[in-house]
């Protein structure tokens, strides 16, 4: 046996020395593990909508591909972390709003625009469906200078469209702080789906969008 590992032995070194030679027995590479390039981080954009009811207008957009997450909450007003009902009494000057992070790469803001006005009253400034009051009423909050541009150019198509008899009420306004809604607010029509839908149907949303917009709109 020590004899056959003697052998083992020289024949090893010897194929080593041809190596050397050869210029790639110096080399570590063949026997070194490649490091894996760093996944690419997805740079997530926002959008803030108002467009009545945060529980609805997060059920439409959960469903929009591209779009990572929404958030319900309250945007506009001078109250610092509004609440719930202080919001509701609409003497804080806040919006009830969704805020939308999606990843432009697989979803525009102008498709997310069009998703809007299509799921939104926009000829109601005074609130939006059975829901009454300022912090109703339809309201895009633009980010950025191309987005207010964007949603400036889809209101003035609409207006030039000749589809409505009433002007167009939905503002255009330069984002400002966002509150969270309460926890309880957050994905509430998973949590209460009867009562989500019980609402949802009983405020005639779906009824008047596809008034407003045919058996064509955005998918509910």
């Amino acid at each position: 046996m020590s004899s056959l590992r003697s052998i083992a032995i020289v024949a090893v070194a010897l194929f080593g020395s041809l190596l050397t030679v050869a210029g790639c027995a110096v080399s570590p590479l063949p026997f070194t593990a490649i490091a894996a390039e760093p996944a690419t981080e997805v740079k997530l954009e926002v959008a803030t909508f108002g467009s009545g009811c945060f529980w609805c207008a997060e059920k439409n957009f959960d469903h929009v591909p591209g779009v990572v997450s929404t958030i319900s909450g309250y945007m506009g007003g001078k109250t610092k972390r509004p609440t719930y009902k202080q919001v509701s009494s609409g003497r804080t000057g806040h919006v009830e709003v969704l805020q939308v992070k999606y990843d432009p790469k697989q979803v525009s803001y102008k498709k997310l625009l069009d998703y809007f006005w299509k799921t939104t009253d926009v000829v109601d400034g005074g609130g939006q469906f059975c829901d009454r009051g300022s912090q109703y009423r339809p309201v895009i909050f633009t980010h950025t200078r191309q987005q207010r541009q964007l949603a400036e150019v889809g209101k003035a198509a609409l207006k030039a469209s000749g589809r409505f008899s009433k002007p167009i009420a939905v503002e255009i306004i330069e984002a400002s702080t966002f509150t969270a809604a309460e926890n309880y607010h957050q994905n509430y029509y998973k949590k209460n789906p009867w009562r989500y839908s019980s609402y949802r149907y009983g405020c005639g949303r779906d009824r008047r969008i596809t008034e407003l917009w045919g058996r064509n709109a955005a998918a509910h």
